[in-house]
């Protein structure tokens, strides 16, 4: 069953409903009133012989007085305690059966007797602050049937159109609501067909749930656009860095099969060209999946780290390696942040191994912390980086001097990686440089990691 019908269905029913509760409403406070009218009307007539009897004595309710009150099809008489008729007259001998009743206080009722509809009142008369005699007054509620049928006609049309302009207002209000969705279903079925990714088109800003559950929708599609394009990227980018490597590997072997290991001096260097290549396919690899896991992770592994002996390790550790001089400053006190150490690591060391394979002077690593955010900035005296090349050195694979790359052993994706990993933290990486003169790099990251917040 469609939405659509559903949504009719549903609304038409709650709105039956409704209806019915409120025609029974209307019809019993109809009711109700008329009755309330008879009984009001019926009590005062009651008051008025009741008190012309106390003005007057019981001796003047005659039958003349009496017919002066009395209407079409109604009785008047009086009761004793005995429920015994003292004094009555009417002009319906068959309302006139109706069996007496005494009541010690004053009542009503509505009485239906035959297809009639009778009001009775009963009004009880003091003697001495004693009620000795109860008033009782009947009279038919002349034109009821007819009025109710009327009501219960009027009711009847009312609610059938009603019903009709809702069926009518419900299809219209579902088709209003369900177009957006119509039009997604739409858009997800012609992905599937083609596997082209589309977003919806949103003809208005309503800014309600439909117009979120479309634009929830189309942010979704754009990034799996965006995660199509970098696996195209990956693939791309891979196989074209890993072409050189094979080729490399692939004429070496070619020339040990031709020529075989009988000239020692060529063997070797064939054997060690094939041993480079085969380990920096290795590193490449190793690299590229580091790379994917960056750019799916999702979540970190978030403590409080101490950044400033982080740092401080770091170039300890670097500078007894390679033997180069890697000058350390900090603030005080020490700067704390919440972020993954591991990671941060890794973006550190990126960032230095860098410094070391391009210069060859002093590396400066200084740590502090300002307005909620920690700042660790990398500074070396080296080659420096051409200025059109610095907007381009976060591209996976983009090296500036390719044939020095090859030397130092350089990928092209440090920097991709360590723009991820700071964008996970919330944190961002710049790069100042100067050929010639050297590079600063400048890591910011956040003190308080939020765990809300999306890359």
């Amino acid at each position: 069953m469609k939405i659509t019908t559903k949504i009719n269905i549903l609304t038409t029913a709650w709105l039956v409903f409704i209806l019915l509760i409120m025609n029974v409403l209307v019809f019993f406070t109809f009711m109700k009133t008329i009755g309330n009218i008879e009984e009001r009307f019926l009590i005062q007539k009651a008051h008025e012989i009741i008190k012309k009897t106390e003005n007057q004595g019981s001796r003047v309710l005659t039958k003349d007085l009496l017919e002066v009150y009395l209407s079409d099809h109604s009785f008047i008489r009086l009761v004793d305690k005995n429920s015994v008729v003292i004094k009555q007259i009417t002009d319906d001998q068959d309302l006139a059966k109706v069996k007496a009743e005494f009541s010690p206080k004053e009542e009503s009722e509505l009485r239906q007797i035959g297809e009639e509809q009778f009001q009775f009142v009963r009004v009880p008369i003091l003697t001495n602050q004693t009620v000795s005699y109860t008033m009782e007054i009947a009279q038919r509620v002349s034109g009821l049937e007819v009025k109710k049928d009327k009501l219960l006609s009027i009711l009847a049309a009312c609610s059938a159109i009603t019903i009709l302009l809702s069926l009518a207002g419900g299809r219209l209000l579902s088709n209003v609501i369900m177009k957006p969705i119509s039009r997604m279903i739409r858009t997800m079925e012609d992905i599937e067909q083609s596997g082209v990714p589309k977003t919806i088109f949103i003809q208005n800003q309503s800014k309600d749930e439909l117009y979120t559950l479309a634009n929830t929708f189309n942010r979704m599609i754009s990034r799996l656009q965006e995660n199509i394009e970098r696996q195209k990227q990956f693939v791309s980018d891979a196989s074209h860095e890993l072409k050189t490597p094979i080729t490399v590997i692939g004429s070496y072997a070619n020339l040990l099969r031709r020529r075989g290991l009988k000239n020692e001096k060529l063997s070797k260097e064939a054997i060690e060209a094939i041993h480079q290549e085969a380990m920096r396919m290795q590193k490449m690899t190793e690299t590229l999946l580091d790379l994917a896991s960056s750019e799916n992770e999702t979540s970190l592994h978030v403590k409080k780290v101490n950044l400033t002996q982080v740092c401080e390790s770091l170039a300890r550790q670097l500078k007894s390696i390679y033997k180069r001089e890697i000058l350390f400053h900090q603030d005080n006190p020490p700067v704390v942040v919440e972020a993954d150490e591991l990671k941060i690591k890794q973006v550190i060391i990126i960032v230095l191994d860098n410094a070391i394979k391009y210069s060859k002077a002093k590396i400066e690593v200084t740590v502090r912390q300002r307005e909620g955010q920690a700042f660790i900035h990398v500074k070396d005296y080296g080659i420096g980086i051409p200025e059109e090349d610095v907007a381009h050195i976060f591209e996976r694979f983009y090296r500036v001097d390719k044939a020095r790359s090859r030397e130092t052993g350089g990928t092209g994706l440090g920097l991709s990686i360590a723009k991820i990993i700071m964008k996970l933290h919330r944190g961002d990486i710049d790069i100042k440089s100067r050929e010639g003169k050297g590079t600063e790099v400048e890591l910011r990251i956040p003190i308080f990691y939020q765990t809300t917040q999306e890359v």
